[in-house]
């Protein structure tokens, strides 16, 4: 039959091959231009969300958790020699432990936006620790940035003791 038709076999391939680019297109490149398509539009939609000046709630939370922190390190610096000591005094003694040291202010320990404070202690080491924690969710008072506990030898003419003491620093904002 094909015989009779009076058509040259190079249209014939002619007319196949664009059979065959039509059947690939519709089965092959269609599909991954769309999804092409599909994926640009998601990359675009995926960096507009991701700017968070599109998110106020986002902002609104940071800022509150970062004020939380700060209250954490937040001390009237003024009155920290009288009331603050005072209360750490307090708390020490409740737990049978000496607040030995208290040293005049270092320069030093001063920065643009801190002041440290360094304190010491003196008792046995259960008083010690459970100070240690309480003055850690005591509010207002600072922030715990070191501790160390050293075991002193104190010799007198008569004998020799030794006593644990624990060197504290607190951490204060301005």
């Amino acid at each position: 039959m094909l015989e009779k038709v009076p058509i040259k076999k190079e249209y014939l391939l002619v007319a196949a091959m664009i059979v065959l680019l039509l059947a690939s297109y519709r089965f092959a490149f269609k599909n991954t231009i769309e999804a092409w398509q599909t994926h640009s539009a998601l990359v675009a939609k995926l960096n507009q969300s991701s700017d968070l000046s599109y998110q106020p709630q986002y902002m609104e939370r940071k800022i509150n958790n970062l004020n939380k922190t700060i209250e954490l390190y937040k001390a009237d610096t003024t009155e920290f020699r009288n009331n603050i000591i005072n209360t750490i005094s307090f708390i020490a003694e409740k737990q049978s432990v000496k607040l030995t040291e208290v040293p005049v202010q270092d320069l030093s320990y001063h920065t643009d936006h801190f002041i440290i404070e360094k304190l010491g202690f003196e008792g046995d080491y259960f008083a010690l620790v459970k100070v240690a924690n309480i003055l850690q969710t005591t509010p207002n008072i600072g922030v715990i940035r070191s501790e160390t506990l050293k075991s002193v030898e104190v010799r007198t003419a008569v004998d020799k003791t030794k006593k644990l003491m624990l060197e504290m620093y607190l951490v204060i904002t301005k």
